[in-house]
């Protein structure tokens, strides 16, 4: 007997000799950990997601050097504006008495108002710093006036387009919508002051005439916050409900049932206590966690009673039928949680934060859930039915799931009948199936979207179904964000910044910065060959145009009359900035003029990745130092990030798995050849996984980027049950085909459970009101179906032909 098999027949001779004292010892544990719940923080929201990424940082810093375009920053609200024509003086003084409601409430804390009322207000009358100067300015101007004001704004301040609807006109001027941006005097972090403020704006919106929306980062948290409340609300409960249901036909026993479920609590409370002592935060991503690590323990618990059954059913007392059960379980739950882990646990080679926290709760979670289905739910049991036996309560049920003589037996073992008499049949039916999927496979995108984190805006035919007294809320955040998106495309989408590092002093400075817009790359708007862009050489034109004295200045300084100074170009920012066009220049130049910002302007049939590669090559090709940046290439590096993310914790959890297979199977049965076997499955389920994504219309995203290595830990689960089962039937009874015959029916019906629970499990994610979640859990509901399927089907005809070239 070699050294592993003496070890296991230890630990499980100690189970048994030890049940009270090891069910006492699982109970301290589980009260130290529910020390920990207490420490579990909600981080909601898609920000760390952003901060994983360089281009996110490069980003926010040129905003700090600059100042945001337009500053929608954590201590301000947006309040949109939609009217016939913003433009309007209606309109415009319809927006100023809405901000001077808002100012006039101390309760909102509003330290300032901005946005396109207020600006042609300040054209009116230069002097007009209160809200109700600024009414008065427009009351007492012409229509006539207010236009050119508005005109006059336009030039001057070019900017203010960020804050006008996608359908603006600025030669009419006209515009259906706009932004005033509210800023608060709120304490830094203070988000409870935030929300409360943001929500009587608006019931303060809500009074004024016309429609008005409010949006601010408070409310938007306060709705992810809900979201994910809501969503484990219904999740959670669901999931119990199904296991419950799943429990009572597999175990037909309300004793092992209530065993099965305090063991998944104890699971659970030592997952997440673990996760509020080591400070990681429970965000949308981790809704998953409960749901994986119940489908999973579910599954032991299955295995575990299962297999004990099997032997009391053929007369063994309890104790001998839970060493036999533990000899052979040990070991399989063994590889399968060294499997399952390295699945998970791959996700840390992740570049986003959030991702690599999901892979080490879950891997951790399911460490626990080892320890407690493999030791503690046992011993458990044992305890339980000697208790049994001393007050005389009978057993309810002692048949195993999906014995020899049962339909679902049969059905299990029809795969091995068939890869008997039809092998070359049955593998030109999986390489057909294989072929067809790895050709779908090859339209499966990868990208990153803030509303695949936002509730629905309208609910899916799923939670439509849900009665009113425990349905969902209606997400307002979702519906106002989609409009913001949908009416201002033109501030996230159009726009490329380059951030360009240099002595912008030194001669021929903006010579460099003007020759890097001609001939652009192909997603760029060009006008007479160069591209559109907005920058401190458009400040100097636009105030040389209204000033002859700069003009001349700059002319004086123009060596080949091409409309750019090429000298003393200190003197002629100094000017600049003391004009009425300083507060603009600082937007594009830094104050110790060691850099500057250009924005191009791009095409918005472009894809993100075109737009991405042009605007990096563009800025490689700037003779100073440049970056490029902006909304559209920060999402571009999260997409890229997320499908780096899905090949490479996939390589890992592949190959981590193979070799470790092959390393178990060579030590345990000095069979390592079998490691090979066991993972013939997994490929064709993972190919058929990827395969059907398209199908679907569902892309790789933050959370389902983690779905091919989540397989893989999951999926070669089924695989390994098999496999260990077989290898002991095939060492005892010499025939393959018996063997195969005897593990379908036997372990097959404890895989067929567990993939129904689990599967059913991670699939009541579909409920989540965040679509990411439901995605994911149709996901991993399919993967763990295929994994399953392919460990019935596939793993037959693998195994013969592993017995025929090493058996």
């Amino acid at each position: 007997m070699i050294d592993h098999e003496r070890a296991i027949e230890r630990l499980g001779h100690w189970i048994v000799d030890n049940p009270a004292r090891i069910v006492l010892a699982f109970l301290l544990v589980t009260a130290v950990f529910a020390g920990g719940l207490g420490g579990v923080e909600i981080d909601s929201g898609t920000e760390r997601f952003f901060e994983s990424v360089p281009e996110h940082h490069t980003q926010q810093y040129v905003d700090d050097q600059f100042g945001a375009t337009f500053e929608t920053g954590e201590d301000t609200t947006q309040v949109i504006v939609t009217d016939e024509n913003v433009f309007s003086k209606r309109a415009v003084l319809r927006t100023l008495e809405l901000q001077q409601d808002l100012k006039s409430d101390p309760s909102l804390r509003v330290s300032e108002t901005t946005g396109l009322a207020t600006g042609i207000a300040q054209v009116l009358d230069p002097f007009a710093t209160t809200p109700e100067q600024r009414i008065q300015a427009v009351e007492t101007s012409t229509p006539a006036e207010v236009r050119e004001a508005a005109l006059t704004l336009l030039e001057v301040r070019p900017q203010i387009t960020q804050v006008l609807s996608e359908d603006r006109n600025l030669r009419e001027p006209r515009a259906s919508a706009t932004i005033v941006v509210v800023l608060h005097s709120v304490p830094e972090g203070d988000q409870a002051t935030l929300e409360a403020v943001q929500n009587r704006i608006k019931g303060t919106a809500e009074t004024a005439d016309g429609d008005v929306r409010v949006f601010g980062s408070a409310i938007q948290q306060a709705g992810f916050d809900r979201a994910i409340f809501e969503s484990l609300s219904l999740i959670v409960p669901t999931v119990v409900v199904f296991i419950l249901l799943c429990l009572v036909l597999a175990y037909r026993d309300p004793i092992d049932l209530l065993l099965a479920l305090v063991s998944l609590i104890f699971a659970l409370v030592w997952t997440f206590g673990f996760m509020g002592y080591a400070g990681i935060k429970f965000n949308l991503m981790m809704i998953a966690v409960p749901v994986i690590l119940l489908g999973v323990g579910i599954d032991f618990g299955i295995h575990a009673v299962n297999r004990y059954r099997e032997e009391r059913v053929d007369g063994t007392e309890p104790r001998q039928s839970m060493l036999t059960a533990n000899d052979q379980l040990l070991v399989a739950f063994s590889i399968v949680t060294v499997t399952t882990v390295i699945g998970f646990l791959a996700n840390v080679t992740s570049q986003l934060e959030p991702v690599r926290e999901f892979g080490l709760v879950v891997a951790v979670g399911l460490v626990f859930t080892f320890f407690v289905f493999g030791i503690f739910l046992p011993a458990l049991k044992l305890l339980t039915d000697h208790k049994r036996d001393e007050w005389g309560i009978g057993q309810f049920s002692i048949t195993p799931f999906g014995g020899e003589d049962s339909r679902l037996g049969g059905l299990l073992r029809s795969s091995a009948v068939v890869a008997k008499r039809h092998p070359f049949v049955l593998l030109a039916v999986i390489l057909l199936v294989t072929g067809a999927a790895g050709y779908s496979a090859t339209n499966v995108e990868s990208k990153f979207e803030t509303e695949d984190f936002l509730p629905y805006a309208d609910h899916p035919p799923q939670i439509e179904v849900i009665p009113d007294e425990i349905a969902p809320s209606e997400f307002e955040i979702t519906d106002t964000s989609n409009y913001i998106k949908d009416t201002f495309k033109t501030t996230n989408t159009e726009q490329v910044t380059v951030y360009i590092e240099g002595p912008m002093e030194q001669a021929n400075a903006l010579k460099i910065v003007h020759r890097a817009g001609n001939d652009p790359p192909s997603s760029f708007v060009r006008e007479d060959g160069r591209a559109v862009s907005e920058g401190i050489i458009d400040v100097i034109d636009t105030y040389a145009s209204q000033d002859q004295e700069f003009a001349a200045m700059v002319q004086r300084n123009d060596l080949d009359d091409d409309g750019v100074p090429d000298r003393h170009l200190g003197a002629i920012y100094d000017e600049l900035l003391r004009s009425e066009y300083a507060d603009q220049a600082g937007q594009y130049l830094t104050e110790d003029r060691r850099a500057t910002k250009v924005v191009y302007q791009v095409k918005s049939s472009s894809t993100q990745k075109e737009i991405t590669a042009d605007a990096r090559a563009f800025a490689s090709d700037v003779h100073f130092d440049a970056e490029a940046t902006g909304d559209t290439i920060v999402f571009r590096a999260l997409t890229e990030a997320l499908m780096a993310s899905a090949v490479v914790s996939f390589a890992v959890a592949f190959g981590l798995t193979a070799v470790f297979l092959v390393l178990v199977f060579w030590l345990l049965e000095d069979r390592w050849s079998l490691g090979l076997a066991t993972m013939a499955p997994i490929v064709v389920a993972v190919v058929m996984l990827v395969g059907s994504m398209p199908v679907l219309g569902i892309a790789f995203n933050a959370l389902t980027a983690t779905i091919l290595a989540i397989t893989i830990g999951l999926g070669v689960a089924y695989s390994v049950h098999v496999v260990h089962r077989f290898i002991d039937e095939y060492d005892e009874q010499g025939d393959v085909h018996e063997s195969l015959l005897t593990t379908l029916s036997g372990t097959g019906g404890g895989v067929t459970a567990s993939m129904l629970t689990t599967s059913g499990s991670v699939a009541c994610m579909t409920l989540a009101v965040n679509p990411i979640l439901g995605q994911f859990g149709l996901l991993t509901a399919i993967s763990t179906f295929y994994s399953y399927v392919t460990a019935i089907v596939v793993l037959p005809l693998a195994l013969r032909a592993w017995a025929r070239v090493f058996g």
